[in-house]
């Protein structure tokens, strides 16, 4: 390689640590930007839905309207992960839309079930601690992989026993699980957020691939803060009368 060849190949690499300098910010605050958004969806939706008896009814009265409810979710999340390579951008955040408002329907009953007080303080408290340990899995030099396949084997088994319970209906058993999915959402939001961190910094630019990491990065960390403020209501809320 003569020294021309040299110049261009630098010049090169300096033009793409430039553009990957300025792509990664601007992924960042795309990434908190949609997962606002859907929590600020999620929440309206879950009070309006509360608010009118007649859609209460329809949605907890009927059956087959709830479960629907629930498979599309779980559908549109599954889709979502998989199909997003083949997905534009914009139908990509339409779907994460559309799931933000049907989690925000089936989320309606803790209005019915805690009281709106004990709602907002626990909706404070999950905020602190998610932007905690967001923050740590952010500016921590230690490599949190290991915490990955570690949470994600004892939410595997958080899901299992909670199932199990259903039929056995053990206070006990739901007290313990709760705690335990406090601890393993609170450690998830440490690992994805370095995880995130981790993917955008690879990305050469801020187009439409990069975007759309951005958007799934976008909803781990939303399933990860409603999880948390879950277990956490279901440990500190106070229920009505």
């Amino acid at each position: 390689m003569d020294y021309e060849e040299f110049t261009n190949v630098t010049a090169r690499d300096r033009v793409q640590e430039l553009e990957m300098s300025t792509a990664f910010p601007i992924l960042m605050r795309k990434v908190y930007l949609w997962m606002t958004l859907a929590l600020v969806i999620t929440g309206f939706t879950a009070y309006y839905v509360a608010s009118s008896e007649s859609l209460m009814m329809a949605l907890f009265s009927n059956q087959i309207i709830f479960w629907g409810l629930v498979i599309g979710e779980l559908v549109l999340v599954f889709s979502l992960s998989a199909a997003i390579n083949k997905l534009s951008l914009t139908a990509a955040t339409l779907m994460f839309v559309l799931y933000s408002v049907i989690n925000g329907a089936t989320m309606s009953f803790i209005f019915l079930v805690y009281t709106a007080s004990s709602v907002t303080n626990v909706f404070f408290i999950t905020a602190g601690t998610f932007a905690v340990m967001a923050f740590f899995g952010y500016f921590t030099k230690t490599d949190l992989t290991s915490w990955g396949k570690i949470l994600m084997m004892a939410l595997i088994g958080i899901i299992i026993a909670t199932i199990v319970n259903i039929f056995t209906k053990s206070e006990g058993l739901a007290v313990i699980l709760n705690y335990l999915g406090v601890l393993v959402f609170v450690g998830l939001t440490a690992y994805d957020s370095q995880k995130i961190k981790q993917m955008l910094m690879q990305a050469p630019d801020a187009g439409e691939g990069a975007q759309k990491v951005a958007l799934l990065g976008a909803l781990s960390l939303y399933l990860d803060f409603i999880n948390l403020f879950i277990y956490l209501l279901r440990i500190l809320g106070s229920r009505r009368d």
